[in-house]
Order: structure tokens, then sequence, then C-alpha cells
């Protein structure tokens, strides 16, 4: 059982590789809001930052994605984190020379968004190819701990403490790290460019992802649901501060401990996914985990009190990161190889999307009803989407089941990876 659980080689240069680019993310998200502060103090201004970071999920989440069905993915991967490289030399040279703008750093912010787009894409599309279909959940939940330690644990405050030391500092360590991952990804062995058929046009392979992604009766179903999820998530997320402060009446410190235990709570949730999915079967993981979030956000409003909301925010960030590891390994299953790429970019496409709608909306809900009527709100529409999940899991479980069982013959060489048909995973 232990040899057959086995990784291999060609996952753990995967995730040393992924897990560098998440710590230079990390490191981004606190260097870049304080490289925004030193050029100006107007909070719009500011904002807009993050804006343009997350703008080209909206723009390019699809063309990126048919572009990895079209290319060498461990190639996207490298390539992805050379630009991100290049683009941070130059903001840290015109940084070192006093001549930085707000303006570009707006540039930088909303490139290093696109790259991203092209990395994730393809890092996402390569996992199915250097695993067993049986150890999907495995390595998705090994990447997605990696990255919530990476990113909330290590990479903001190491970014924080380098600004502290020197502008440039942040940028130069972010700089390494995605050579280093770059370097580590051609490290790889194993076939990452999908087979296709005929030559297409770019417009005519997105085409053909969308249609087949609204042909596809579990996926689509699923879309819808998860999308109704991702919103109820982010009715809260814009006016977090304000319940912490204002709400519980804590200080920022307080603030911050909220934020660290929802992190806690997440890598908890990515590690025992896999556990959670063999305790009690894909589908009834999967509708606890989904119905499980909405109570937690629900029971922050509904019971408003610091001791209540310390326990029940790590909870639902615990819920929704183990749903989130679930739900990727079952679309790494049903979207084949040479599909992935652009499939993946439009579901995505609709979850992110969501989330600017969800925010705004939060906001005038909380003007309207009081901030802890928006967390009620968000964890009845949480609730009913879980139980959309369990529902449409429920429909279609000897097709999922079957879908795991596949021989993993079917999805390519998985260079060192073992190999032979995956074993029954339960829906």
């Amino acid at each position: 059982m232990g040899e057959r659980m086995r990784l291999g080689a060609p996952f753990w240069r995967l995730f040393s590789s992924s897990t560098g680019s998440n710590l230079s993310d990390g490191v981004l998200t606190a260097a870049l809001p304080l490289v925004a502060a030193s050029l100006t103090r107007d909070p719009l201004l500011i904002s807009l930052v993050a804006s343009l970071a997350f703008l080209p999920w909206l723009l390019f989440a699809i063309p990126a994605g048919a572009l990895v069905d079209r290319i060498d993915r461990r190639r996207a991967m490298q390539l992805a984190n050379l630009l991100r490289a290049l683009v941070l030399l130059a903001l840290a040279a015109t940084l070192a020379a006093g001549l930085a703008s707000i303006w570009l750093l707006y540039v930088a912010a909303f490139v290093l968004g696109v790259a991203e787009t092209v990395y994730d894409n393809a890092a996402r599309a390569m996992l199915p190819r250097v695993v067993r279909r049986d150890q999907l959940e495995r390595g998705n939940s090994l990447l997605a701990t990696a990255e919530s330690i990476t990113n909330l644990f290590l990479g903001a405050p190491l970014g924080a403490l380098l600004f502290a030391a020197a502008a440039v500092a942040p940028l130069g360590v972010a700089v390494v790290l995605y050579l280093a991952a770059a370097v580590l990804i051609v490290t790889v062995r194993g076939r990452f460019r999908p087979e296709r058929a005929a030559p297409t046009t770019l417009a005519a392979d997105i085409r053909e992802g969308l249609a087949w992604l609204l042909r596809h009766r579990i996926l689509r179903s699923l879309v819808v649901v998860t999308g109704l999820g991702a919103l109820a998530s982010s009715l809260g997320n814009g006016i977090a501060v304000l319940l912490a402060l204002e709400v519980l009446e804590l200080d920022e410190a307080g603030f911050g401990v909220l934020l660290a235990l929802a992190g806690a709570g997440g890598v908890l949730g990515a590690l025992v996914s896999p556990a959670l999915t063999r305790l009690l079967g894909r589908t009834a993981a999967m509708g606890v985990s989904g119905t499980a979030f909405g109570a937690s956000l629900a029971a922050v409003g509904l019971w408003p009190q610091p001791l209540v909301v310390l326990v029940a925010w790590p909870l639902g960030t615990m819920f929704v990161s183990a749903f989130n590891v679930q739900i990727m390994s079952v679309r790494q299953v049903l979207i084949p190889d040479a599909l992935f790429g652009r499939v993946q970019g439009a579901y995505r496409t609709v979850l992110w999307g969501g989330i600017p709608i969800g925010t705004a909306a939060g906001g005038l809900l909380a003007g309207w009803l009081g901030v802890p009527a928006v967390y009620v709100i968000g964890g009845a529409i949480g609730m009913l989407a879980g139980l959309g999940t369990w529902i449409v899991l429920a429909r279609h479980r000897d097709a999922i089941a079957a879908a795991f069982r596949a021989d993993d013959e079917a999805h390519g060489d998985g260079g060192d990876a073992a190999s032979g048909p995956g074993a029954a995973d339960p829906a």
C-alpha cells in the first residue's frame, strides 16, 4: 500500500517548483502594497494594485487555458516565471534609481497577473500527468497545503520584513525564487504537450473548450453550484475588517489573529481532505464540506461574539479548503487532457467573475442590513450551494467513480510516477 501511494520524483519536482513560486507570490502579497504606499497615500490608488493583479483572471483565464492546451505545459510554467522575474527586475531597477511611479506599478501588477493565469492553468493541467488518478487528491492536498503555508505564514511576513530593510529587497528575493522555480520545473521528466488531432486556431480552441463545458452535464451543473458557493464566500470578504473592528470590537492585532487562524484552518482543511474522502466517500465528503462551510459562515452572523467567530471562521476556511482540493480532483479526472487548460480557464472565469460582484454586494448589504446580516445571508447561500453540490454528485456518483478508476495510461506517461490503473476511489 505504501509503495502504491508513493508519489514519485516527477511530483516532488513539480511540488518544489510550485512551492518556490508560491513563496514568491506570498512575498509580493505584502511587498507590492507597501511599494504602492511608498509612492502614494491615496487609498483608491493603492487598492488598484490588487485589482489590476486580479483583473487578468477575468480577462485572460480562458485564452491562457487555450494557450496551455497548445504547448508544453512544463515550458509554459517556466516561461511564465521567467516573465515574472523580468518584470520584477525592471521594477526593482526603477525603484533603486528613484524613477518608480504608481502607474508603472500598475503595469507590473497587471503583467504579473497575466503570467499567473498561464502558470496556474499549466500547473493544474500537469498534475494528472505526474500522478495516478487515485493519487490526485493527495497530490492536490499537498500542493494546496504548501500554497497556504507559503502565502499566508511565510511569504507575506517575509515580504514585509524585507521591505523594512530595503524597498528593493523583497523584489530581489522574489526574482530569485521565480528563477529557481523556472529551473526546477524543467527537471520534471515526461510528456506534457497535449496530443492534438489537427492544427487549429486559438479562437477555435476557445470555442471548443466552452462548448465542451456547456455540453458536460456534471461539470455544467457543478460550475453553477460552486459559483454560487464562491459568491456566498465573497459577500463577507470586503467587510471582514469591519466585522473585526466594529462588531467584535477587536483591535488591529486581534484582526491579525483572526486572519492567522483562518489561514491555519485553510492549511488543516487541505491536509485532512484525502482522509475525509476515504472516511465518508467522495459524495458525502464534498457535500459535508460545502454545507458545513455555509453553516460556519452563518454562525458568524448569528452569534457575532469574539469566541464564536474565532472558532467558526477557521472552521469555515477549513471546510472550504477541503472542498477545493476535492473539487479540483474531480475536474482533473473528468476533463480530457487535451482540453484541460481552456475548460479549467472557463470554469475559473465563472468562479472568479462572481467574486467582485459578491464583494460589492456585501458592502451594499452591510450598509442596509448591518454587517452580521451579510454573513447570515452568505451562510444561507453557502448551505444551499453545498446541498446542490451534494445532489449533483449523488446523481452522477457512478460516472465520477468510473472516471477515478480509469486506466492511467489514458492520460500519458508520468515519467517516474508509478504506472498502472488507479485504485477505486469511493464516490
